[in-house]
């Protein structure tokens, strides 16, 4: 053997040697002597808690997927345990994660290409908690140091890492959030087999770019003091990962009576990007949906609605959520329509339109003080759950409910409703409703309010001035043509007539609550009826006892046309004193005249009644009526008789008032308005 020989001989010796001791050292080299400087190094980067507190390994095993030569190289299987991945120095939990094993598999021949490749990690039982203490305070952002400490010249490191495929048998995260008063534990748990999202779905649609169910889920906790239970899938963890793969989710929730659903997918699920869902909602009263969504709306009757939700989110910024074409009921009332709610400074923002094509006007009870209709009780037992719910007082008639007008300033609305079709029972007759309404800085406008009724229409601005303390509020009202026969469908007496009623009201007020707003008001009330009839019997139909009585003391028992009833009514600090208060009938003309206080809701009326003719009216006493607003009392007042004349004489003087009254007849009535002729003459 040649010189040569033996010195590549023994170059190659060497190399083996090397080469097998290497393997050795390898093979047999006591990995847990490197976890203080690994637990040093990721506990620095993250700038948070990491320890490896259990074994580490590396076991070396061929792999049987390889062919060729390939399938000779021995792959590194790693494993830990017992690792625990700490929270933020300002969130006092000790652990955010603990895993009691890890495994994963290196491929070595990766490596020559500058490619950390690990075809699978495997998490064994992993153990998560999510905290927020605030809305910028969260366990899950991370401040990694490198990023911190990065030099913007640097180049980008020439290293890759892939990672084809995550797996756990069972999972549990803890959700414990101080902001949405969140205590939930959600068990994780693989599927079996992954299922297609449009078998899940039911969506016909190509959805090729989304990826499977993987997970599925269980809920169980308490949100917002109510408990909360749910079931639901999730894709595959790494979807996680990907910008561009729509990410696939469904849940059904349910906590206390209200009911989320909804199935669809998360853009950028790390980062929250946004969302595209079919989404059902359903519960005992839309306003328990503030603390669920943040969103301000009415207490109502149990609801349901399902639609497309449809978000774009932006912490930085805003956020946009679309809840399209959706369609729902209200009690027994049908909704449908689109809204849209934005998020931003100073206020978030509720656009949209809804509409209505049958709403049964008992479900509007509760967003105006009424306790009627469908689900009513559940919706006052809402409410009271709250603890702002006003007790009315004893003897009161006017509502004494507060407005929550606390409420009124977490966000602004611009939306517009439409009530093609109203259900109403008989003694309401309203046939359609139409409002715009907008809030902006607790100042709630309704304009216009719109709604016909018995064949006429009634239209009014409602400002509500809730940024006021008191709160201010302001209702312009006219109404138009309403039939009287329609007014009162179920009194055949009024059948007879075709008279038409019309009003104009512009009141002001100060306090937050109706009775509140009347007992402070000013402004006037004009109103006119003409070509009416009244009896004792349609007294006792309406439930006037009073005016039953008087009726009585007037005219008797028989029916009596009114040719024109007309009010011009002030009102000075909740005390309503008229102009003219009088009623123009066949047999006699009768002025009504004293005060009547909202503010203490007593009355203190005189009715002097002029007989037109010697055989019908013979009383010539005056009437009076007082007490309170729900206990009257009527009587004949003592004193000296009405002179003949008196009250016509009374009447001829207030020429202003009855000038003004003649604004309410439309050209068009012609005629066939009696108070036309009355007024006129009034006037001259």
């Amino acid at each position: 053997m040649s010189k040569t020989s033996k010195v590549i001989l023994a170059i190659v010796g060497t190399l083996l040697l090397l080469i097998v001791v290497a393997i050795i050292i390898i093979a047999t080299f006591d990995w847990n002597r490197l976890k203080p400087t690994i637990n040093e190094k990721v506990s620095t980067e993250l700038n948070r808690p990491f320890a490896i507190r259990g074994d580490l390994g590396v076991v070396w095993e061929r792999q049987k997927e390889e062919t060729g030569w390939r399938s000779w190289i021995p792959w590194p299987h790693v494993h830990a345990n017992d690792i625990i991945l700490g929270n933020p120095p300002d969130i006092p939990e000790i652990t955010m994660v603990h895993l009691p094993r890890v495994e994963a598999t290196l491929a070595p021949l990766a490596l020559l290409t500058k490619t950390v490749y690990l075809p699978w990690i495997k998490l064994q039982k992993p153990d998560a908690r999510l905290i927020r203490l605030s809305e910028k305070n969260n366990n899950w952002t991370f401040n990694l140091a490198s990023s911190e400490n990065k030099d913007p010249n640097a180049q980008p490191s020439s290293w890759s890492f892939r990672l084809d495929n995550i797996l756990f048998d069972q999972g549990r995260i803890a959700v414990d959030d101080k902001v949405s008063r969140a205590d939930i534990e959600i068990l994780v748990d693989p599927l079996g087999k992954p299922l297609p999202f449009n078998e899940v779905t039911g969506d016909s649609k190509d959805k090729s770019g989304v990826g499977d169910y993987v997970f599925g889920l269980k809920a169980k906790g308490r949100y917002n003091g109510q408990p909360l239970t749910g079931t639901g899938k999730i894709g595959g963890m790494l979807a996680l990962r990907s910008e561009g793969t729509p990410f696939p989710v469904q849940a059904d929730f349910r906590s206390g009576n209200t009911r989320v659903a909804f199935v669809g997918t998360v853009n950028d699920p790390m980062k929250m990007g946004g969302v595209d869902l079919k989404l059902k909602f359903a519960g005992d009263s839309l306003g328990e949906l503030y603390d669920l969504t943040g969103v301000l709306l009415p207490d109502t009757p149990p609801f349901e609605t399902d639609g497309h939700l449809v978000a774009k989110i932006n912490a930085e910024k805003s956020s946009v959520y679309d809840y399209r074409n959706f369609n729902g009921r209200i009690g027994d009332s049908d909704i449908h329509g689109s809204l849209t709610y934005t998020t931003g400074k100073p206020r978030p923002k509720l656009e949209g339109d809804l509409e209505s094509k049958q709403l049964r006007l008992a479900d509007l009870g509760p967003l105006i003080g009424v306790d009627s209709g469908k689900g009513a009780e559940k919706s006052k037992q809402s409410e009271q759950k709250k603890g702002e719910k006003t007790a009315q007082p004893a003897g009161k008639v006017l509502p004494y409910d507060r407005f929550e007008t606390d409420k009124w300033d977490v966000m602004d609305a611009d939306v517009r409703f439409k009530g093609r079709r109203i259900e109403h029972g008989s003694s309401l007759p309203i046939s359609d409703l139409t409002t715009h309404i907008i809030l902006q800085n607790a100042d709630l406008k309704l304009q216009p309010l719109k709604f016909g009724l018995a064949g006429g229409t009634i239209s009014s601005n409602i400002r509500l001035e809730g940024d006021k303390k008191p709160m201010q509020g302001r209702a312009e009202i006219q109404a138009r043509r309403l039939k009287l026969k329609e007014l009162m469908p179920d009194v055949e007496l009024m059948q007879k007539t075709l008279g038409e009623m019309n009003g104009d009201a512009d009141i002001r007020g100060v306090g937050n609550s109706v009775a509140a707003l009347l007992g402070t008001s000013n402004g006037n009330l004009k109103l006119l009826m003409n070509d009416g009839l009244i009896s004792r019997n349609l007294m006792e139909i309406v439930g006037l006892n009073v005016g039953n009585y008087i009726v009585g003391q007037i005219f008797g028992d028989d029916e009596v046309r009114v040719n024109c009833a007309a009010a011009n009514l002030d009102l000075v600090n909740g005390v309503a004193r008229p102009q003219i208060f009088a009623f123009d009938t066949e047999n006699a003309l009768i002025n009504v005249t004293g005060t009547a206080s909202f503010a203490t809701e007593q009355l203190d009326l005189t009715i002097d009644p002029e007989s037109k003719g010697i055989r019908i009216v013979t009383l010539r006493s005056p009437l009076y009526v007082r007490g309170t607003f729900k206990n009257p009392q009527a009587g004949v007042k003592a004193g000296p008789l009405i002179a003949r004349g008196a009250v016509a004489a009374a009447l001829a003087t207030l020429v202003t008032p009855a000038a003004a009254l003649l604004a309410l007849i439309s050209p068009s009535e012609g005629s066939e308005n009696q108070c036309s002729t009355i007024l006129s003459q009034m006037k001259k």
